[in-house]
């Protein structure tokens, strides 16, 4: 018997680590902000950046997303902009990325 999975597990457990991990490297490599900083910034742990950073999580999911991953980098690099320079906070981002999850669904159901 098949278990009952919802459509945006596969998103969650895939995109997710590395629309955070993209995040991630870019308030870091790009805003100056530390390891800390940056896992306060997303509300994860610094061992969670570090684990990104040094490419133990995050991009895993690579072959399920392949098609995916330039959208998920071009929103991960909009929202630490907005992170680095607005009064913008981790539920805004959130919002952002269900929408980016919803306009993957909708791509998947056209093919």
């Amino acid at each position: 018997m098949k278990g009952m999975h919802l459509p945006c597990e596969n998103i969650a457990r895939y995109v997710l680590p590395i629309f955070r991990s993209s995040i991630a490297r870019e308030l870091i490599e790009k805003y100056n902000y530390t390891e800390v900083e940056a896992a306060k910034k997303l509300g994860i742990t610094q061992a969670a950046i570090s684990q990104y950073l040094h490419s133990k999580r995050g991009y895993k999911g690579i072959p399920q997303c392949g098609d995916f991953l330039p959208s998920v980098q071009m929103a991960a690099r909009e929202a630490a902009k907005r992170m680095a320079t607005e009064e913008v906070d981790v539920e805004e981002i959130t919002s952002n990325f269900c929408k980016l999850c919803m306009s993957f669904r909708e791509k998947a159901k056209m093919k």
